[in-house]
């Protein structure tokens, strides 16, 4: 049994669309959407304990405690049984507060390489009843690759989605999630599509985007700069928000296109050039 594990990748993703199409009397949205994986990764090395203590180093944001991180860690201990701790330290590249993920990706691949390193064995239906508690984002990271996601994240369904190249811009502001789905102004009755209609879109779209993310408006209303961020990449092709922002994308017709697209990006903004991946880097753990 492996002792240690470094440089394991957490990817970003990023969302096609997102469509709000009801609310549960639970007080939670049923929700639409596409994900796809994206190179941009957090990298994170594992390390055995034997104490039965889970450690966090690296770059923390924020309370340890509440980190994604430790609390997949944790969850995972409780529910295995096991003996075993783990040292988790995570070096950071993707912007928390961004849309991308970057939480809900630590938490997936410390399930996975936790999974591995205690010795458990656990298929991944069986990770995937703890990811969900953690975050609706979660279990889509636990999956191969790119997804159609419904329900509030627990219903995916694996899709291909086409090589692409993307624009990304992060203009530094974490937005709140919870603030912008508790907003009374949100749209919740969109239309529910089908798998086969985004699908279709996909095939004749080209360099367009299906459907909308329904987020944005409220995203852009309440927090300014997403608005400059999205009127910046719309000078280059059609912009979205990704998630609940705040980061910014759009699909670029190559890699030339999208280097343009951050080369001169306001001061203080962050950006990339994503690559889709057609499959999770840990699909085979």
């Amino acid at each position: 049994m492996s002792r240690l594990f470094l440089a394991v990748p957490a990817p970003a993703k990023l969302n096609l669309f997102l469509h709000i199409v009801g609310r549960r009397a639970d007080g939670y949205h049923e929700l639409q959407s596409a994900f796809v994986p994206v190179d941009l990764a957090d990298l994170l090395d594992f390390e055995r304990r034997d104490d039965g203590r889970i450690e966090r180093t690296g770059d923390v944001i924020g309370d340890v405690a509440a980190d994604l991180a430790v609390r997949a860690a944790l969850s995972l201990q409780q529910a295995s049984g096991t003996v075993f701790g783990a040292t988790i330290n995570v070096e950071k590249k993707i912007p928390a507060g961004s849309g991308m993920g970057g939480g809900s990706s630590d938490a997936a691949t410390t399930l996975l390489a936790l999974n591995r390193l205690w010795g458990l064995a656990w298929p991944r239906e069986r990770l995937s009843r703890i990811a969900l508690p953690l975050g609706a984002d979660v279990p889509f990271f636990l999956g191969a690759g790119p997804a159609f996601v419904e329900g509030i994240g627990e219903r995916l369904t694996p899709i291909a989605a086409a090589p692409r190249r993307y624009a990304v811009v992060h203009p530094q502001v974490a937005v709140s999630t919870r603030e912008i789905f508790a907003d009374p102004g949100l749209t919740r009755d969109t239309k529910a599509t089908i798998i086969a209609a985004f699908s279709a879109a996909q095939e004749t779209l080209s360099e367009q985007l299906f459907g909308a993310n329904d987020l944005e408006l409220v995203v852009r209303r309440r927090y300014p700069v997403v608005d400059r961020a999205v009127r910046y990449l719309q000078r280059f092709g059609p912009a979205r928000l990704t998630g609940s922002g705040s980061a910014v994308f759009f699909p670029a017709t190559g890699v030339d296109q999208a280097t343009a697209a951050i080369q001169n990006l306001p001061s203080g903004w962050q950006g990339w050039v994503v690559r889709s991946l057609a499959e999770h880097p840990l699909a085979a753990w």
